[in-house]
């Protein structure tokens, strides 16, 4: 048999087969369970030893460590996790990742469950057009499942048979008596496999098929999983290229993990492949008391049992060096400024969206970001207009600055929304969009009005107007009044959308509002009394009525959490 240019399209195609599969099973269960995902990653990573199991659960869960690592980008470039929280995750990551090894070891070469593909797809086929987004998402994962298996068994009968092929294993024998230098070959290869197919997943069952077939030697193989290891590192890297500071260390970070372990394992490579060996004595013989029938002497299996010792025993090496490898990403890539860190875009701007469900849990955490930058803004204010300041021109363009980011935020995050929303998903999921898009409007009118009181101040310096200390009072309380509902609106925001008080918002509108009325009875008096004149006057009521706008925006703000707007 020659393996020609047909059988490679072959090859490649039934690949992209797998590769597809894995892919709708993946974000089948991301879909299912976003929510979940992101309270995991939230709440389960207070230190590195939490990190690595979550890691490791969620990893399992979506059988992926590709878009473990995206996620674990993404929560770093929001400040979510620490860099020493998202090291742990990444870890468990790595582990999480072997699982698929075993479960193509044990059921994709000796069980046939590309014959039970057919009668899965027709229970997940019908599921896909249910009207109940979670049914719907099974149904993804039912047929995902379903393709891998297929895949799998097109990539069986695309890979070359050695008998018909022993040329094949001629040319890597020439490559196998080199020691150490051959180790590194192999693990080479298997580093450009994986980042050409940009999948690990994919690259190990491309390995384990070629072990089936005989094409490779077990060595070859292991040294091929030692470089996947290695490979997979990339697509995090990739994600961590438009991110900020914090995405770039934690994608770092999975590489100088990945490669240090990989090092140590080169060199005491022949030694790990025999006490791998002769662990699989009594290993094989539990696993078969579980599975009756299976091969002891299966060399998949055994490739299995290699990857994940040798992550197990990579991570429990490193976990203590932790906070050594955060403190050497963080030397290597210095943050440039805080500004910088501050006000970038921390979810959207990592330019990978798993799902619609995770996009719009993204996009939110950024609309959080937005809403602290406009809190700021308050307070420079006022420090502005009531505060003595050495340096007013600074905190001018301080402002001004931050109300250009407002303009860009908008911007950039009603882009990403867009995107979501042009993608699959829920009503839930559209309402919130929806939402976002009204609140990331009347954030951005708020940093407006915020610099239309710095122009105002400036007009009234250049009139030389100085307004009553009793009216100078008013003012402040009423722009207090402002902060204090930006205050809990921010509250709201942070919170939980379906938990929001909106009655205490409409109760501090009203505030704002009498205030406002008192205010201007105060103004007529003034003018009344001629403690200052009409022109001075007129700039007074422009504070007022722009405070009192800030107010209105607060309240569209809340009603846009509540689902009222």
């Amino acid at each position: 048999m020659e393996f020609g240019f047909w059988q490679i399209l072959n090859l490649i195609g039934a690949l992209g087969f797998f590769i597809y599969g894995m892919k709708v099973m993946s974000e089948g269960i991301q879909k299912a369970a976003g929510s979940r995902l992101r309270q995991i990653l939230g709440s389960m990573t207070r230190n590195r030893f939490l990190g690595v199991g979550t890691g490791f659960l969620i990893t399992s869960l979506i059988q992926s460590s590709s878009a473990t690592t995206v996620m674990v980008v993404s929560f770093a470039n929001a400040g979510l996790l620490t860099l020493t929280e998202s090291i742990g995750v990444i870890m468990g990551a790595n582990i999480g990742t072997t699982l698929t090894a075993w479960l193509i070891s044990i059921f994709g070469f000796k069980v046939k469950i590309s014959a039970f593909a057919m009668p899965i797809i027709a229970i997940g086929f019908p599921m896909m057009f249910s009207k109940r987004n979670t049914l719907k998402s099974l149904g993804e994962v039912f047929i995902g499942f379903a393709l891998l298996f297929l895949g799998l068994n097109e990539l069986k009968e695309a890979v070359p048979d050695l008998k018909g092929n022993p040329q094949v294993l001629e040319f890597l024998a020439n490559y196998t008596n080199y020691g150490i230098f051959s180790t590194m070959l192999f693990v080479f290869i298997g580093t450009v496999l994986t980042v050409v197919v940009q999948s690990s997943s994919a690259a190990m069952a491309l390995t384990l098929t070629l072990l089936f077939n005989g094409v490779i030697p077990f060595e070859v193989a292991a040294g091929m999983v030692m470089g996947e290891n290695i490979g997979t590192t990339i697509t995090a890297n990739i994600a961590a290229l438009v991110g900020n500071v914090h995405a770039k260390r934690a994608a770092l970070a999975h590489f100088i993990f990945n490669v240090f372990g990989v090092v140590w394992m080169i060199i005491l490579f022949p030694f790990f492949i025999d006490f791998v060996q002769a662990m699989w004595e009594p290993f094989g013989a539990m696993l078969q008391s579980f599975i009756p029938g299976l091969d002891k002497g299966q060399q998949e299996l055994q490739l299995s049992l290699f990857h994940t010792t040798f992550n197990i025993i990579n991570v429990a090496l490193l976990i203590g060096f932790v906070p050594l490898i955060a403190k050497t990403v963080m030397r290597l890539i210095p943050s440039r400024s805080e500004e910088d860190e501050e006000f970038k875009l921390r979810y959207i701007n990592t330019g990978v969206m798993s799902t619609a469900e995770i996009g719009v849990g993204e996009a939110r955490k950024e609309v959080q970001e937005f809403g602290k930058l406009i809190g700021k803004m308050g307070g420079n204010v006022m420090s502005l207009l009531f505060e003595k300041n050495k340096n007013p021109d600074k905190l001018i363009a301080k402002i001004k600055k931050r109300e250009d980011i407002t303009d860009r935020l908008e911007v950039e995050i009603a882009d990403f929304l867009t995107k979501v929303a042009a993608q699959d998903i829920s009503e839930h999921g559209s309402k919130r969009v929806r939402g976002m898009l009204s609140m990331i409007n009347d954030m951005e009118r708020i940093g407006d009005i915020y610099y239309q009181m710095v122009i105002l101040l400036e007009r009234v310096q250049d009139k030389k107007v100085k307004f009553p200390e009793d009216g100078k009072k008013e003012l402040q309380d009423l722009l207090n009044l402002v902060i204090n509902a930006e205050k809990q609106m921010n509250l709201n925001v942070n919170g939980d959308f379906n938990a929001i008080d909106i009655d205490l918002a409409y109760e501090l509108e009203d505030y704002i509002n009498a205030k406002r009325d008192e205010l201007i009875s105060n103004h007529y008096h003034r003018l009344e009394e001629k403690r200052y004149s009409v022109t001075d006057g007129i700039l007074f009521l422009e504070y007022i009525n722009l405070m009192e706008k800030v107010g209105d925006h607060i309240v569209n703000i809340n009603e846009a959490i509540a689902g009222i707007k």
